[in-house]
């Protein structure tokens, strides 16, 4: 098995990621023309995290995302299930473990995003990239968010949807199952997930369906707003 499949079996999807965590944000930002250090800055402004709050980064990989909350003062913890994608974010800042007191700046924690290991109302803010698509099932993980979440707190995901300008979302879609697969190959540690990947982003809902989904795991105040015409939507809430 090198790639999983969109039924999206947890242990196929998080051997996948260990997999290509070695050259995973290598990869990003060579299929994204350097896009996606734009998509974390656009986050991390949506999050807004000063000093003195807590942000969990869910799905964090490596801990990319996760630098961003803790530039702006906060501190933050990266949570992902793939082992493999956490110690090489341990690694990378020069530490040894997964657990503890940190490793410049950033907590990394292991666990599910189906059954979070956090108590409920913990998180001034909480955040997704990139990340809910790949849960095996999106309003439970939805509602797990929103349980760690404390009353008044917030929800940003910013995830792959679908490009407004109907021309470019043509262009966009022959990018996706014949270009980048290739490209992959050619820079990716495990570039057969790639394949997944395109096929993950064209079944995921729109940016207006997910808004629906996302109010009814019980997130108040759902919003969204496009980023690269609409490549990326930014989805907000908060917690009541």
């Amino acid at each position: 098995m090198t790639r999983a499949s969109l039924d999206k079996q947890p242990h196929e999807v998080a051997a996948m990621f260990d997999r290509t965590a070695r050259r995973y944000d290598l990869v990003n930002d060579v299929l994204s023309l350097g896009q996606d250090r734009l998509w974390r800055k656009a986050t991390a402004a949506a999050i807004d995290a000063g000093p003195g709050e807590l942000v969990l980064d869910l799905a964090a990989g490596t801990g990319t995302s996760t630098d961003a909350f803790t530039a702006l003062g906060a501190r933050a913890i990266a949570c992902d299930f793939s082992l493999g994608m956490l110690r090489t974010g341990v690694e990378r800042r020069g530490g040894s473990g997964l657990y503890g007191g940190g490793v410049r700046g950033v907590t990394f924690v292991a666990g599910d995003a189906l059954r979070l290991p956090f108590r409920d109302d913990t998180f001034d803010a909480v955040t997704i990239s990139f990340g809910l698509r790949n849960v095996a099932d999106t309003g439970q993980a939805l509602r797990e968010l929103l349980r760690v979440t404390r009353p008044g707190g917030r929800l940003v995901i910013c995830e792959f949807s679908r490009p407004t300008p109907k021309s470019f979302d043509l262009v966009y879609s022959q990018y996706l199952m014949k270009l980048l697969p290739p490209v992959a190959r050619m820079v990716s540690s495990n570039p057969d997930s790639y394949e997944y990947l395109a096929e993950s982003i064209r079944a995921w809902p729109d940016q207006e369906a997910l808004a629906g989904i996302i109010q009814e795991a019980g997130w108040r105040k759902v919003a969204w707003r496009n980023l690269t015409l609409g490549i990326v939507a930014l989805h907000r809430a908060v917690k009541a």
